[in-house]
């Protein structure tokens, strides 16, 4: 049967063809509405959406940290004496601004007042004194190079430069700050006078910061003003030790007095030191 130039086949049989199956136990299937018109779709599951979790058989072996910790915070902490060997134990103590630090430096020039414990007593740093004993090596070394060259070259003589300023400055600066504040914690414990170990570091290593002026000028060429010099600084800084420690120091019982004496002395003998190995030139 030929229509519009195509051909219709009418229910008959036509070889090679397949029957029709009859309606008989047919089954409908019904399809969910996707909600292709948004996107995602409402109801999409997955890491994507964070509805859900995962399927229980994907792999987190990435996602989960090594050693099976769930997070940094859970790494055990150092406690007891292994935390004196890590780096937040000391962090409090340099834990300083510029205008902190600047006031410490100032608060050291004037000796006489006696305050300077009391004022560091709920914060004393390290950060000061470090640099200040820092700064004393490399201005000891270079004001004791450019002063004997100088004292050479005006004599017309041979001139070597002297690589052990730089080493004895650094032995006589970090060993007297380190060690004397030490001892002298010791002997305040026994003698039931207590003092915070940081706090006598914190003292001394602003102590010293009188000397940094004091070898700047100890560039004249006089030798009876370079005794001056240290002289003063070296007064300057034994009253400023003495006195900050007496209030504290009284309660030691009698013996206050030769424990203040000491310091005074120990403070006076360290700028001998420096007057006769770094003020005194050599020719």
């Amino acid at each position: 049967m030929m229509s519009g130039g195509y051909t219709s086949i009418d229910n008959q049989k036509v070889s090679g063809s397949v029957p029709a199956v009859s309606d008989s136990g047919r089954v409908a299937v019904q399809f969910a509405d996707s909600g292709l018109q948004t996107f995602p779709p409402s109801g999409v599951q997955g890491k994507i959406s964070g509805g859900t979790l995962p399927p229980s058989d994907a792999d987190d072996s990435f996602s989960r940290p090594a050693g099976g910790s769930s997070s940094g915070s859970d790494e055990p902490q150092a406690s007891g004496w292994l935390h004196k060997f890590t780096v937040a134990a000391y962090k409090p103590y340099f834990d300083v601004d510029t205008t902190d630090v600047l006031d410490r430096l100032k608060e050291s020039l004037y000796p006489f007042r006696g305050t300077f414990t009391e004022k560091t007593a709920t914060n004393p740093d390290l950060y000061g004194p470090f640099w200040i004993c820092t700064t004393l090596i490399f201005v000891a070394a270079s004001i004791g190079t450019f002063v004997t060259y100088v004292a050479h070259k005006l004599r017309d003589k041979e001139w070597n430069y002297d690589i052990n300023l730089v080493t004895w400055s650094a032995g006589v600066f970090y060993g007297y700050v380190t060690v004397v504040p030490l001892v002298l914690y010791v002997i305040l414990k026994y003698f039931s006078a207590p003092s915070g170990l940081v706090q006598l570091f914190c003292l001394y290593g602003y102590s010293l910061f009188i000397f940094i002026p004091a070898l700047c000028l100890s560039v004249a060429p006089l030798e009876i003003f370079r005794w001056i010099i240290a002289a003063v600084a070296g007064f300057m800084s034994a009253t400023f030790v003495a006195l900050n420690l007496k209030a504290h120091i009284t309660s030691a019982g009698e013996r206050w007095v030769l424990i203040v004496a000491g310091i005074f002395l120990l403070q006076l003998g360290l700028a001998v030191v420096l007057k006769l190995y770094l003020f005194t030139v050599s020719v």
